[in-house]
Formats: C-alpha cells, structure tokens, sequence
C-alpha cells in the first residue's frame, strides 16, 4: 500500500488540505478581510449578523451584484455557502459562482426567496442565459440556506438545503475561480464558503 502524504497549512484565514498533490480544500471566514475578494459590482460590506460576521450585499443593483475571489481557479469543484436573504422587493436571491474567468464570464447557481425555482445560468459577456431550472418551495427570508455546487467535467450537480435539485452538462466554462452573487435590490447575507477541487493548470 503506497503512504498517502496529507499536508495541512493554515495561511491568514484560508486553510489548505493537500492529499497526493490533487485536491485542495478551502474553507474561508467571510466576516474576515480578504483583499483578494474583487467586488464587480454591488455594495459588499461585513457587518454582524447573529452574533458572528458576514459578508453581506447591501445596496440595490442593476442587473446584478457580482464577488469574485480570485485566490485559487479551479477545473473540478465543490463549492458549498450559507445565505440568508434579508429583504428585496423586486429580487432577494443568493447565489453561487464558479468556473468564473472574471466579473462578466461565469456560471451561476442561485435562489430567490421571491420565486420558486432553482436555476443554473451561463453569464457570457455580461448576457445571462437559463441553462437549467427546478422548481423549488422559494427560500424563507431571514432564514439561513444552504447553497452547493459540485461541478465535474461539463457535469454540474446542484443543491439547495441538501436536497439534489439539477444535474445538467454544459461545456461553456471549464475552470476558474469561485464567488458570490445577488441581483437588483436583494440585501443578503453570506458566510461559511468551502471549496474543495482540481487547481486549474
């Protein structure tokens, strides 16, 4: 049986977990400054919530609020967040982004505690199309939800509180980095972002 070396690093307020030089797993703090989060659009500030800090988009935006964390692209991903939609009137939507080049060219995984679906689009060049929808029970405001994306190849699997909503392929987008999303007047907040994947060559 060949020896497996695991090596645990803990930078600033990333932790890295390497096994065999494959996979990487992050886990950030987001009530935590970070300088490599690159703010596209929206208003994101940390703030208290609970007891603890978040991440939170507070100011209404058109189209949409975009975070991009350009710390580690990856190929492979699974990336996993809590939010939890504060108020909005014309949307109140989290989302998750992955395999993103920079703040106009992603995938995006998101709910909206206005609508019941459950959605997965390609954003290209600032234009978002629908690649995939579920039909959902709309996320409760001012609760906490679980967001996850597992993206292997062109297959992306992708859930909301645990329960498996899509599997879809799309071969638009095959690395990059990971973030976060809301759209139009959403204020919502966000913590516990995990990433474990293939860094991208």
């Amino acid at each position: 049986m060949k020896a497996v070396l695991a090596v645990v690093l803990l930078v600033g307020i990333t932790t890295f977990a390497m096994a065999a030089g494959e996979k990487i797993t992050m886990t950030y703090d987001l009530g935590a400054e970070n300088p490599k989060w690159k703010f596209a659009a929206g208003q994101w500030v940390r703030r208290a919530s609970g007891g603890r800090q978040v991440l939170a988009q507070t100011a209404a935006t058109q189209p949409w609020a975009v975070a991009v964390l350009e710390d580690q692209k990856f190929e492979d991903v699974d990336v996993s967040v809590r939010f939890r939609p504060v108020s909005g009137k014309e949307d109140a939507s989290g989302g998750i982004i992955f395999r993103a080049k920079d703040g106009r060219n992603y995938f995006l995984v998101r709910a909206n505690a206005l609508e019941n679906n459950f959605r997965l689009y390609a954003i290209v060049n600032g234009k978002r199309s629908t690649i995939a929808s579920a039909r959902v029970e709309e996320p409760k405001l001012g609760t906490w939800h679980t967001i996850r994306v597992v993206a292997t190849g062109p297959r992306v699997q992708a859930y909301l509180d645990n329960a498996a909503l899509l599997d879809h392929q799309d071969k638009t987008f095959t690395e990059g980095w990971v973030g976060l999303w809301t759209k139009a007047d959403s204020v919502t907040e966000f913590a516990d972002l995990e990433v474990s994947g293939t860094p991208a060559k």
